[in-house]
């Protein structure tokens, strides 16, 4: 790390722990982020310790430990000062374009951590021991960052007040869907003021209709990934003023599911549409869309009940591979329509650089604030990272990658996708990849840097404390 960077970096740290509540806690922030940052192989609180002051790991450790575990400080102050001093970063390379929504998943061997039940784990694609946690991310084409982060609490842990209390959960934490955890962290992002943009989800999410039409209550558009027998009124047959779905399931007249659709449009319909993803090279599919009625039994907006269906069929498959809902606009461009669908893989590079980079992943407590706590400062530490990328070449050290890239298993197969074994369908497209003032300063090994996402980036100085 250069002097000018670590200059850069004090002053960022120095900002964000004006927000932590009391003076003394600016070092374990320092500290914390300093760790995360450095090429470790494990990024839990010992290793950390024992990076950032090596004289005196015990009580480096000890120190480190109540800071994340016990300190009462506010992840959501913390993480609104992280989106204060980035995301003007990321919009000096154009407008943020984006709210993405998701989830990643934590894989545990014991039951004792906080919300860690068998359930689905994006980094698998399958259900298995472990925690979840939603997120929201703010994007454009040149990065991302998330602004708000929490757990997922099963029902069975929201219910059972002796695991609640050991593991200190907070009392106002009852349980909650991931699709409405999603909703609320977008809701409290309308109130804070943050950088409006289309909301992107997969298909996890976009099934929930009542989601859906939360954003849109909130004024936002989406653009949603949903699954191939979801039930939309054929083109040209919207619903009748007022209508609602019968509850008792039977299909109405003009309800068809979208692949259905999809598998009758005319050739003409289909058109081989480009799009950039971030690499040297324009990334293309074949698309179609079509203007379609949502057929949920929830109660629509007027205004918003035609949206856009999106499909893509690449040639050779034998059938559509993606579908999607959209409220954008009716008279928006093909290609731009597409463009902002393909965004939401920014949320990929998210949780593989949050994992890979800064040890997101390598928490061993078991409460709910260190979960949290940890959690916010790998935000932090990836927020400098992100800032960082501008003061590096395109051609520089910093363009490629600092470790392996994360593969998936044998037999990966996300949520929500068929067998391929008996169908053609292939996988939808969710899956995350895998000094303190008092004291002298440590000699630390050279911290890491994020790989640049886009060729021809600009190389001028980062600036976070104007």
């Amino acid at each position: 790390m250069s002097d000018e960077a670590e200059a850069r970096f004090e002053a960022y740290a120095d900002r964000l722990a004006s927000v932590l509540g009391r003076s003394d806690r600016g070092a374990g922030l320092r500290d914390y982020c300093t760790g995360l940052m450095l090429p470790l192989d494990r990024k839990s609180i010992e290793p950390l310790a024992a990076a950032t002051s090596p004289s005196r790991v015990s009580a480096q450790h000890q120190s480190l430990m109540h800071f994340v575990s016990v300190s009462p400080w506010s992840d959501e102050k913390l993480l609104a000062k992280v989106g204060e001093l980035v995301l003007p970063v990321i919009e000096r390379h154009g407008p943020i374009e984006a709210w993405i929504i998701d989830d990643t998943g934590f894989r545990k061997k014991g039951r004792h951590s906080v919300g860690v039940a068998r359930q689905y784990c994006g980094e698998i694609g399958k259900q298995d021991n472990c925690q979840v946690a939603v997120s929201l991310s703010l994007a454009n084409a040149w990065a991302s960052l998330p602004v708000a982060f929490q757990l997922y609490l099963p029902k069975p842990w929201a219910e059972d007040a002796a695991q609640r209390s050991k593991a200190g959960v907070p009392e106002d934490v009852a349980f909650a869907t991931k699709p409405q955890i999603a909703l609320e962290q977008i809701r409290r992002g309308c109130e804070a003021g943050l950088p409006p943009g289309v909301v992107l989800m997969d298909a996890g999410y976009g099934v929930d209709a009542r989601l859906r039409l939360g954003v849109t209550a909130l004024g936002l558009s989406y653009v949603a990934g949903v699954l191939s027998d979801t039930l939309v009124f054929a083109p040209g047959h919207p619903p009748a003023a007022g209508h609602t779905r019968p509850k008792s399931g039977r299909r109405q007249r003009h309800v068809v599911g979208v692949k259905e659709i999809a598998l009758g449009l005319p050739d003409e319909a289909w058109e081989q549409v480009e799009w950039r993803e971030g690499a040297a090279e324009p990334l293309s599919g074949r698309f179609a869309r079509v203007r379609v009625c949502s057929a949920h039994r929830h109660r629509t907006l007027p205004e918003r009940s035609v949206e856009w269906l999106l499909v893509e069929w690449p040639k050779g498959q034998a059938e559509p591979t993606r579908y999607w809902l959209s409220t954008l606009p009716e008279d928006i461009a093909f290609e731009r329509l597409v463009e902002l669908t393909k965004l939401r893989w920014r949320i990929e590079r998210d949780y593989q650089d949050l994992k890979q980079e800064v040890g997101l992943d390598h928490f061993e407590g078991r409460s709910w604030r260190g979960f949290h706590h940890h959690a916010s400062l790998s935000i932090a530490a990836y927020g400098f990272l992100i800032s960082e990328r501008e003061t590096i070449p395109p051609s520089g050290p910093g363009s490629s990658s600092n470790g392996p890239q994360a593969g998936l298993p044998d037999g990966y197969r996300p949520r929500g996708a068929a067998d391929p074994a008996r169908t053609a369908h292939p996988q939808l497209d969710r899956h995350p990849a895998t000094t303190p003032r008092s004291r002298p300063r440590q000699t630390t090994a050279a911290m890491s840097l994020l790989r640049a996402t886009t060729p021809g980036a600009d190389a001028a100085p980062t600036n976070m404390t104007q």
